[in-house]
């Protein structure tokens, strides 16, 4: 395994009293390997379908590959059509490994189609990205593993109408394709009944566990992205989280800090990539941490409200805006930063000579310059007793991107399981688009309707006209 945790700083012999007792992981070893047990004994079953996504067969591969092929020889833009787990890994990868100015490139740069990830249902957003797109070259990915996700059918509808009137209802067809549980639901009758081509999502793979899934690999391959090599770095990741020895098993190891760190009274997580490549790699825990590990109830069924809040911050960006609160605010949170051993790029800082000042800038890199802001900072909240740890790249690139992705998942799975949670299910979620089908009059929700319109609400308790 490339992708290495440096843990010095969650341990009370680098942070003083704050920290872990450097006996933790003695004392603790049962319940790790417990943990570890279970999460390994349960791959590739229910819930625990996405543990088989590196291991992908040859012709759903191939199939993935032939039609990204295609639609990249056609496609000026390609446009996701999703939301949470439709849509965030999918942002993640595909800021990780393309041109960070992607969409601004001259086609003949960029030898892929734009990108463009519609993840919320705000009108003024659809309507803005029509006029960024011209129709009859833009072709779309619509993702929902249910098929019943009101925002995504929301904005198919939308397009798909447009589509039609911009090159006709039969061409229309070919500018769509599913991703979506086969079998089952809304989507995929109607991609059935026009003739939209259709990817499969496993049954027991979860929004949040999909990214390496159809989900996310059909618009990786139609940019153009190291698929295989993605998918070799998962595996790396899914043979690392079978490791014994819990040192040798970085998924584990963090996991197992990261739950000892919640019964601390550290209830909040921030990830803090020092690359902009991997700021979105945050946007994807945040969803993946949040809704495995926010439960109001263990397997037991007692109440527990357990859950550590994640939060997303960008070195350097947010050593302006941020880090005060985590070196001198309360003892409630855990940094968790992403460190890149080597940049894609060099930049070397200009040695102006009639400029007297900056000296110490002057013939410098921004790889050096961003390096030394990296540990500067983790000094700091070292020197301050606060609690961190990181995760360190030896460089951006699809394997080692597919190895975090993996990394992520099992660390939240091993988690779930030390918390004695359901860490696939979400419960919370889903009374929320129950509630929304019924406002919205869907059939089979009356009831639903009137338990939300029998709540109590006043006007006593509004502030402003």
């Amino acid at each position: 395994m490339k992708l290495k945790v440096d843990y010095n700083n969650m341990m009370k012999s680098s942070i003083g009293s704050k920290g872990i007792d450097d006996g933790f992981f003695a004392d603790s070893a049962k319940a790790i390997d417990d943990a570890r047990e279970k999460v390994n004994s349960s791959r590739g079953k229910g819930w625990q379908e996405w543990c088989e996504s590196p291991y992908i067969s040859k012709s759903e591969l191939d199939d993935i590959l032939s039609y990204g092929e295609q639609v990249r020889s056609k496609a000026d833009s390609y446009v996701v059509l999703g939301i949470g787990g439709s849509a965030l890994g999918a942002i993640a990868v595909n800021n990780a490994l393309l041109h960070l100015r992607h969409n601004e490139l001259p086609s003949d740069k960029r030898k892929a189609p734009k990108i463009y990830v519609e993840d919320n249902v705000d009108p003024e957003r659809m309507n803005a990205l029509f006029d960024v797109i011209d129709m009859k070259t833009a072709y779309f990915n619509v993702i929902t593993k249910s098929g019943e996700t009101s925002e995504t059918l929301s904005q198919f509808l939308i397009i798909y109408d447009a589509l039609k009137k911009a090159v006709g209802a039969k061409e229309a067809k070919e500018h769509i394709a599913v991703t979506t549980t086969i079998g089952k639901g809304t989507l995929y009758d109607v991609a059935v009944k026009e003739g939209f081509k259709i990817f499969g999502v496993g049954k027991g793979v979860g929004g949040r566990f999909s990214v390496l899934s159809p989900v996310g690999l059909v618009p990786f391959a139609v940019l153009g992205i190291d698929v295989k090599g993605l998918l070799k770095g998962a595996a790396s990741a899914s043979d690392s989280a079978l490791e014994k020895d819990v040192k040798k098993n970085p998924a584990l190891l963090s996991a197992a800090l990261l739950v000892e760190s919640m019964k601390m009274g550290c209830n909040i997580n921030v990830m803090m990539p020092y690359a902009d490549s991997l700021r979105y790699m945050s946007d994807f825990y945040c969803q993946l941490w949040a809704e495995s590990l926010g439960k109001a109830v263990d397997n037991d069924g007692k109440t527990v409200n357990v859950g550590q809040t994640p939060a997303k911050s960008l070195g350097v960006t947010d050593q302006h805006s941020q880090v005060q609160l985590y070196t001198e605010g309360p003892f409630d949170k855990v940094v968790t930063f992403l460190a890149v051993e080597k940049y894609r790029n060099k930049c070397v800082i200009s040695d102006l000579k009639e400029i007297d000042a900056c000296d110490f800038l002057k013939g410098n890199t921004m790889n050096t310059l961003i390096s030394a802001e990296f540990e500067a900072t983790r000094y700091a909240l070292m020197k301050a007793n606060r609690l961190n740890f990181t995760v360190v790249l030896e460089e951006v690139n699809a394997e080692t991107v597919g190895e975090l992705l993996g990394y992520f998942m099992y660390q939240t799975a091993f988690a779930g399981a030390m918390l004695n949670i359901d860490t696939f299910n979400q419960p919370g979620v889903e009374e929320g688009k129950k509630a929304t089908f019924a406002m919205l009059g869907r059939k089979g929700y009356e009831a639903k309707l009137a338990e939300v319109k029998a709540a109590p609400h006043t006007d006593k308790y509004v502030c402003g006209k």
